[in-house]
């Protein structure tokens, strides 16, 4: 297929560009504004391969949009582009209903009049996939798990962008016909990860021995999914998945946020010891504005229907993530001096 990829140059999108270049047949093309999470320094060992473009457009721009779809002739969209930290979206909700929304919108309009284009098998196979997060569906209490079926219930001006950008995508599956499927996954982590994230800003910190700041007293739960578990089951997502179904993925990995901090302490002490321990560090601060207490994911639908079961065990992905950091200033150092230098984002002005 010729799959064109949405945010391609952050986090998750540059994983699935490595994948689909390293482990498929499949040409790419990647699309990406270059905002500050952006770094095409993430893509470089595919950036030479015959079968990798990369388009700088911002999905927005219904011109440009609409111009890649009669320039690339798409087999398949893969919609990653979006705004995604909780505590941005609290100082700058108008940027996550711009790209969120809006340009999940204009998109849609593109992949729907260039659909309609299309004849025979073409039409028939072609899919819109949009990759969303299970925070769409609120917060979970200490027991139970999200399903696809699961009300939408959403606390957070990121997470009330993507249930809107979902609603959006079904709408347009069920007035117009377009073959769309959404996935709803939990916490990624890996590497090349913008260091605004818990798992990268605390080995940052840690390797900087700077405060390692935890929100409250670090009880809220989240399930962990290491981002190549996630493009393998995006990939099947997109070559076996039924249009009009949403698949959650998930790593079934549940922690709270301390455990996965004093994990990335001890880590980070055995690979390089000091005299004083990354746990001293640890700084409990006030707590996020609406912070979800826990979420996790059934992903019942997604193992039956598409045989997707994460394979990389968390402790392991950890220090693969942790080795990865301490291996790669070159690449976070310069993040750090002019774009993100840890600081405390997502204050209401109350604390």
């Amino acid at each position: 297929m010729k799959i064109l990829v949405t945010g391609g140059a952050g986090f998750i999108g540059s994983a699935l560009v490595r994948h689909l270049i390293n482990e498929t047949a499949d040409d790419v093309v990647n699309v990406d504004k270059l905002t500050y999470a952006a770094d095409l320094r993430s893509i470089e060992s595919v950036a030479d391969n015959p079968r990798y473009k990369f388009e700088r457009v911002d999905i927005c721009d219904r011109g440009a949009v609409a111009a890649l779809f009669e320039r690339h002739k798409p087999d398949a969209v893969m919609n990653l582009a979006a705004e995604t930290h909780v505590d941005r979206s609290i100082d700058r909700p108008a940027d996550f209903i711009e790209t969120n929304i809006i340009g999940t919108y204009v998109l849609l309009e593109s992949a729907l009049t260039y659909w309609r284009t299309l004849d025979g098998q073409r039409r028939t196979a072609f899919r819109f996939h949009h990759v969303s997060t299970d925070e769409v569906f609120g917060a979970l209490g200490p027991t139970g798990h999200f399903h696809e079926e699961s009300r939408y219930d959403p606390n957070s001006p990121y997470s009330a962008s993507k249930a809107s950008s979902d609603h959006f995508v079904r709408a347009w599956h069920r007035t117009y016909g377009l073959p769309t499927i959404i996935t709803n996954c939990c916490n990624n982590y890996g590497p090349y990860q913008f260091p605004d994230k818990l798992i990268p800003l605390m080995i940052i910190n840690c390797l900087s021995g700077k405060s390692l700041p935890v929100y409250g007293k670090g009880g809220q739960v989240r399930d962990w999914l290491h981002v190549e578990d996630h493009v393998r089951a995006l990939h099947r997502v997109v070559t076996r998945g039924e249009p009009g179904r949403s698949y959650n993925i998930g790593g079934n990995c549940e922690r709270t946020n301390l455990e996965v901090v004093q994990r990335i302490c001890a880590l980070v002490d055995a690979l390089r010891p000091a005299r004083r321990s990354c746990a001293d560090l640890i700084t409990f601060v006030a707590d996020r504005p609406g912070h979800d207490f826990r979420y996790a994911v059934d992903t019942t639908r997604a193992r039956e229907e598409l045989g997707y079961a994460p394979e990389v065990d968390f402790d392991d992905g950890l220090e693969r993530t942790v080795r990865w950091y301490m291996a790669s200033e070159e690449w976070w150092r310069p993040i750090a001096e002019s774009r993100y230098a840890g600081q405390r984002l997502g204050l209401t002005g109350t604390e």
